[in-house]
């Protein structure tokens, strides 16, 4: 591994290795604990993958070791809860777990505790747990708002949060009004060049997303979602897109919408695929036997609603595939995360995009300036690219078999936007752009036939480019009328069917210099 002298390994100290950086974290934390007042509240910053909580473990021992105080642990889902207090125990930190039906009675033969959000703030309300002694509150995954509400029972003890992305789930509530500083941990791009995370390789397929709306959150609606990627059309991207770059790989599908998972499992499994649907309806026994089909099966398939972002780790997974779109980063960065472990020889894993989210954040990994999105979240969220700019500048790419059938056509692509430009600073009227698409697809058409009828059998297969372009056209002048719509797409159509009707002899003659066979 390179730069083997920030990242090597050090000395067990307790039945654990550390890595160098995760020393040096400890490290900072405690310059600051020991510099800060007692109600100092620091934020923590490392990528999913890179050990955060193997790095609140040890310095919950060593804080534990050096301090008559007790250490509170806060995490907002169950299976985070169970898996921090397995941590503990193996850097020897005897724990309890407070969960709903715990019994407090022994609460003073343990200094450490572990617990949910919510019940932890039933059992304040109720009195039940003394929390006078607590020097110390981590509070894991702390880009979540719900932990606010706890901070007042802790006005007298230092709080650690620790987070892959410390932006705030909500706009109104930036962490910088919780936390007085932030730490930055080390970044994507040295962890995986340094092999401690694999290396991620990106397709991404464009899709419009103009259909979907924001919700009171600031993120899609499972609704608006649903009735997007539910259609023929996206299930089918989907498959093809799964068949192109991850067909016999352990994959992980995330959806925003139980209705858009069980439809991707009827797709997968009427083309023969093995994979199962989880969602948080699931009971107990059938997510453990669900789970631990997908570890023991290599070409896995596993479709899934919300549940696996955080709390999962599957070190086997090859590829992600993120059938949904976000306007949430951190969302964005748990999602692709649970495929970034290293495993046995993997070193690389896919991610399959089909909701424009590469464009919205840039790539996994990217370098970003968490400092910058820390202090200033407001200005870094108001300029995420919205979706209409992201796919005015979207080229349509014929797939594969499509575009085999017009092999003998050097270029297939019409730039309408620019068409749209130049029809503009000629002083033309924009209709000019619709007719030189339409002699466009004649053309491509007629360079892959031997007569009319076969070039009329090729139109049918443009459907695809020919939405695109007239999509861009109605951005372009501004007028997406429902009834404008349907009328142009039937007429652009019907005129292109014409042409080729009118036109195949001289174009065909153009083209290949001589006229096609009677």
């Amino acid at each position: 591994m390179s730069d083997t002298n920030v990242l090597e390994v050090k000395e067990n100290t307790v039945e654990k290795d550390l890595y160098s950086y995760q020393k040096k974290a400890i490290e900072k934390v405690f310059k600051r604990f020991d510099e800060a007042p007692d109600d100092y509240h620091l934020l923590y910053q490392l990528p999913t993958g890179g050990g955060k909580t193997v790095i609140f473990s040890e310095l919950v021992r060593q804080y534990l070791k050096n301090h008559d105080k007790k250490v509170l642990v806060l995490t907002h889902r169950i299976e985070l809860c169970k898996q921090t207090s397995k941590m503990l125990t193996e850097f020897k930190v005897t724990n309890k777990v407070i969960h709903s039906k715990a019994n407090l009675d022994d609460q003073q033969e343990y200094s450490c505790f572990v617990a949910m959000v919510e019940t932890l703030n039933n059992r304040l309300q109720e009195d039940m747990l003394d929390i006078s002694d607590v020097g110390l509150v981590i509070i894991d995954e702390a880009h979540y708002n719900s932990f606010t509400k706890l901070f007042k029972y802790f006005e007298k003890s230092f709080i650690l949060g620790v987070t892959a992305t410390p932006l705030s789930s909500n706009k109104d509530f930036p962490m910088k009004k919780n936390y007085n500083e932030l730490i930055t941990g080390e970044t994507i791009e040295s962890l995986v060049e340094n092999e401690f995370l694999a290396r991620a390789e990106t397709y991404a397929y464009n899709v419009g997303l103009t259909t979907l709306e924001i919700g009171s959150n600031g993120d899609y609606t499972v609704k608006s979602s649903e009735d997007l990627y539910t259609n023929t059309d996206m299930l089918k991207k989907l498959l093809y897109a799964y068949e192109a770059h991850s067909k016999g790989k352990k994959t992980l599908i995330f959806n925003n919408g139980i209705n858009t998972s069980l439809y991707v499992y009827d797709t997968f499994k009427r083309a023969g695929y093995p994979i199962a649907h989880l969602d948080n309806t699931a009971s107990k026994k059938d997510r453990k036997k669900i789970l631990k089909w997908f570890k023991e099966t290599p070409d896995a398939i596993l479709t899934s609603v919300s549940i696996l972002t955080t709390g999962f780790d599957e070190p086997s997974v090859e590829t992600i595939i993120l059938n949904r779109a976000t306007k949430s980063l951190a969302l964005y960065y748990q999602m692709v995360g649970r495929g970034s472990r290293i495993y046995k020889n993997k070193s690389k894993f896919s991610i399959i995009d089909l909701g424009n989210n590469l464009h919205r954040f840039g790539p996994w990994g990217a370098d970003i300036d968490w400092q910058k999105i820390f202090s200033s979240p407001g200005y870094y969220l108001d300029n995420i690219v919205n979706d209409e700019d992201i796919e005015s500048n979207f080229r349509y790419e014929m797939p594969d078999d499509i575009r085999a059938e017009f092999a003998k056509s050097e270029d297939v692509y019409f730039d309408v936007k620019q068409a749209y430009i130049d029809s503009v600073n000629n002083g033309e009227s924009s209709k000019v752009l619709l007719e030189r698409s339409i002699e466009h697809h004649a053309k491509i058409c007629i360079e892959n036939s031997e007569d009319v009828y076969d070039a009329l059998a090729l139109v049918k297969l443009l459907d695809g480019d020919i939405n695109h372009r007239l999509e861009r056209y109605t951005q372009c002048i501004s007028n997406s009328t429902h009834n404008f719509v349907k009328w142009l797409h039937e007429d652009y159509r019907m005129r292109l069917k014409t042409y080729l009707r009118k036109n195949f002899d001289e174009v065909f003659e153009d083209i290949h210099g001589y006229p096609p066979e009677d």
